[in-house]
């Protein structure tokens, strides 16, 4: 399916994006990673980057080739480190990055978010995802979180509705339609990665156990890079702006439960 593209996946020393580099590699990808890690084992070309600041994504996007295919934003951190950090990683560096990479990825090309079901609340914070999504560059994220009353533990959530919101404005973004870039996300309920652990200190055991129980073990790796790199490919050509669920039912389960389905 990815024979002869070229594949950049950030995030690739561990977890999801060390898998989705590794099966794209098996597809038949030229595989691109970025990582402020260095993997213990390289899958293709490995570039060190830090997306956390604007100096560092435009590092990482000088020392990329053109003629890129698709561009799998995975990296993430969850939340442990406090709202700015997140909201500027998960956010603002992945959008830099996709934005200062669209003259170099194909026409016809693919950007895949990787979001979370944690974002499933964006519906009910709209006015403050498409406001923070509609943000310019790399923010006093201080002053956002300030503006936008964005409590210090809860960077994670909000940096994932944010991201879900985005993907949508992006798909019909002028800087992406008129190269006719797609832009996607894949959400991702609870998945047995290094930062899960993490992620039960920001979400509570009480919620990742609940989200576990209702669809009968968490995810893996495995269960979400063949989505990812399916919105790569050309049998998505027509999948543009969208979300998916990949979480075994989760969001689902949750749907049914709040609106009494």
């Amino acid at each position: 399916m990815l024979f002869g593209k070229t594949i950049v996946v950030t995030g690739v020393s561990s977890g999801i994006g060390q898998r989705t580099a590794e099966l794209a590699a098996h597809m038949g990808a030229d595989m691109i990673g970025i990582d402020v890690v260095q993997p213990k084992h390289n899958i293709g070309t490995f570039l060190e980057g830090d997306l956390s600041t604007q100096a560092g994504v435009d590092a990482i996007i000088q020392s990329l080739p053109n003629d890129i295919d698709g561009l799998c934003n995975v990296a993430g951190v969850s939340g442990t480190g406090g709202a700015a950090i997140t909201l500027a990683i998960n956010f603002f560096g992945l959008k830099a990055l996709s934005e200062g990479l669209a003259n170099k990825i194909r026409t016809g090309g693919s950007i895949v978010n990787v979001a979370s079901m944690a974002g499933y609340e964006w519906r009910e914070n709209t006015q403050r995802a498409s406001a923070i999504a509609k943000i310019n560059g790399f923010p006093d994220l201080e002053k956002v979180m300030k503006e936008h009353s964005i409590p210090n533990e809860l960077g994670y959530p909000i940096s994932k509705e944010i991201l879900l919101v985005w993907t949508m404005l992006a798909a019909h973004q002028d800087t992406f339609k008129s190269r006719h870039i797609r832009v996607n996300a894949v959400s991702p309920g609870p998945v047995e990665t290094p930062i899960l652990k993490q992620f039960r200190n920001v979400l509570g055991d009480e919620r990742v156990n609940s989200d576990v129980d209702r669809v009968g073990r968490a995810g893996n790796p495995s269960d979400i890079a063949p989505v990812i790199l399916f919105l790569c490919s050309d049998a998505a050509r027509w999948v543009n702006g969208n979300n998916i669920a990949t979480d075994g039912g989760l969001e689902a389960s949750v749907t049914i439960d709040k609106l009494d389905l």
